[in-house]
């Protein structure tokens, strides 16, 4: 909390006077993008996204050095930008711990230093990630605001990259939670306009979004309006791809919720105890989170001994902190 308190006064404060940048600032503009990249591909390759917290955290120290020896506004606006984009990566972590109130007081200082470092992609993609908060909060209309404001952001920002088409397909699950069918259908086919970008859409770091997605979160839609026939075939098409691991233990949560609404217990306990599995092989907050919806959707099925085993189980689930 206190290295949030001094760089969000870093970045708010105007760069020095002095002549010549410091040892760190020099550094990170040399080496700092790359390294953050390589960071966020460890984050995404990990089954157990807090190993990486620790090499975060130590590059937010020098970051936060580097900051205040900045001279010129052309440096200090660079490391605003890496500033934003490690803030995003932290955020994510805590999201993953469901630490929600870090996240989303990481998310709001990546926002402002992204702002700062004049880089809309950045900036909506702080705003996207903070409505990510609200939504798995379950404060849907919350989440609302921040996913215009981040629309009305990207528009400003660079076309070629695919910022907008992930805002509208956020904006699709927060639609689907207020049961708005008609605005998710319109946000999704937004959303699939990724499809016409090239291979250079994306960064593999703040800005992921590729399209690839879009099939499991179509799916989770359709579990959120009501419509478990058709989440069922697109999510099953989803599994069938390649899927990091916290990926594929949502699918298989979403799976093991349409399978409550069939009232099939087969199919409620084979996905569920993947997830699980998973759960405990990760240590994710997120998965845990996924399966505290299946236990929201559990009642019609509670009789029987072995979903009540289920429950015991995700219930157990270790929670990160």
């Amino acid at each position: 909390m206190g290295l949030l308190a001094v760089t969000g006064a870093l970045v708010t404060l105007p760069g020095s006077d002095e002549a010549s940048r410091g040892h760190t600032a020099a550094a990170l503009l040399e080496t700092g993008e790359e390294l953050h990249r390589s960071l966020w591909q460890v984050f995404t390759l990990s089954d157990s996204t807090q190993t990486v917290f620790p090499a975060v955290r130590k590059q937010l120290g020098v970051l936060t050095k580097g900051l205040a020896e900045a001279r010129t506004e052309a440096d200090r606006a660079r490391l605003c930008a890496m500033m934003a984009d490690l803030y995003q990566l932290v955020g994510e972590l805590f999201f993953d711990a469901n630490r929600y109130t870090d996240a989303a007081q990481c998310y709001t200082l990546a926002a402002d230093a992204a702002h700062a470092g004049g880089d809309d992609d950045l900036w909506a993609c702080a705003m996207t990630r903070h409505a990510y908060v609200e939504l798995y909060a379950r404060r849907a209309p919350a989440a609302q605001p921040l996913l215009a404001v981040a629309s009305r952001i990207a528009r400003r920002g660079d076309s070629a990259l695919s910022t907008r088409h992930w805002v509208a397909a956020v904006q699709a699950e927060a639609y689907a939670a207020m049961g708005d069918i008609d605005a998710c259908t319109r946000a999704l086919d937004e959303a699939d306009k990724v499809h016409s970008l090239d291979g250079h859409s994306y960064n593999g770091g703040w800005l992921r979004f590729d399209g690839s997605r879009l099939p499991e979160e179509r799916g989770a839609c359709y579990l959120q309006l009501g419509c478990p026939d058709l989440a069922e075939d697109t999510l099953t098409a989803a599994l069938a791809q390649p899927l990091s691991l916290r990926r594929r233990a949502a699918v298989r949560s979403d799976l093991a919720v349409v399978g409550v609404h069939r009232r099939d217990v087969d199919q409620v306990v084979h996905y569920a105890e993947t997830a699980i599995s998973l759960a405990g092989q990760s240590n994710s907050g997120f998965i845990g989170k996924k399966l505290d919806g299946l236990r929201g959707h559990r009642a019609p099925l509670m009789s029987g001994g072995r979903v009540s085993d289920l429950d015991h189980r995700i219930a157990a689930l270790s929670r990160p902190a």
